[in-house]
C-alpha cells in the first residue's frame, strides 16, 4: 500500500495511481476498529482542494454519521461490502426517503447519487460496510451543514434515542 496516514480517520493515496485489494480493506477495517469514531477512509484524490473526490471507506457498525447535508454539491456512494440505510430528511427532520443498500448481489440498491442539498445520513447494518464516495471538491469543513434537530456525535444516549425514534418512525412520514 503507497498510502500516508493524515489523521487516525485518514489516508491518502500518494502518486499518480491507486489501486486496492482484499488486503488493503483488511487493513481499512482494523484502522475503523481503532479510532473512536469507529470510521476510516482512503482519500484517492492528491489533495483537499481537488475539484474530485474519491474515497474508499470503512464503517463499523456502531459509527454514528448525524444527518447532515452540503453546499452546492453531490456525492454518490457504490457499496463494495455490507450493507447500511441511507435516510433523507427534510429541513425540519421528516423522513423523506429511506434507501437500503448493499453490494451488488445482496439484491438492495448499490448505488445511490444525491444532487440536491437534504439532510442525509447512513446507519451501518454489517459489521462493516466498506463503499466508495465520490463528490466534489474543495473540501471544506463549513460547507457541511449538522442538522440541527439531530444529537451530537459526542452524545451517544441521544444517539440511541435518535435511531430508535427512526426505526419507529420509518414509513410514516413523522418528523424526528
Amino acid at each position: 500500500m503507497d498510502y500516508i496516514k493524515e489523521t487516525d480517520e485518514v489516508y491518502r493515496s500518494q502518486g499518480p495511481l491507486t489501486t486496492v485489494t482484499a488486503g488493503d480493506i483488511a487493513f481499512l477495517k482494523e484502522r475503523a476498529l481503532q479510532n473512536v469514531r469507529r470510521r476510516v477512509r482512503l482519500c484517492a484524490h492528491p489533495a483537499s482542494e481537488d475539484p474530485l473526490h474519491e474515497m474508499l471507506i470503512v464503517h463499523t457498525k456502531t459509527a454514528y454519521i448525524p444527518p447532515h447535508k452540503h453546499v452546492n454539491k453531490s456525492e454518490s456512494f457504490h457499496i463494495i461490502e455490507g450493507k447500511l440505510t441511507v435516510f433523507l430528511f427534510d429541513d425540519t427532520g421528516r423522513i423523506l426517503n429511506v434507501i437500503s443498500m448493499g453490494d451488488r448481489g445482496s439484491g438492495r440498491v448499490f448505488f445511490y447519487r444525491l444532487s440536491s442539498g437534504l439532510y442525509h445520513s447512513i446507519f451501518p447494518e454489517t459489521e462493516f460496510v466498506v463503499f466508495h464516495e465520490v463528490t466534489n471538491g474543495p473540501f471544506c469543513r463549513k460547507d457541511t451543514m449538522i442538522a440541527p434537530w439531530a444529537p451530537r456525535e459526542d452524545d451517544p444516549g441521544g444517539q440511541g434515542i435518535f435511531l430508535d425514534t427512526l426505526k419507529n418512525k420509518i414509513g410514516r412520514g413523522e418528523p424526528v
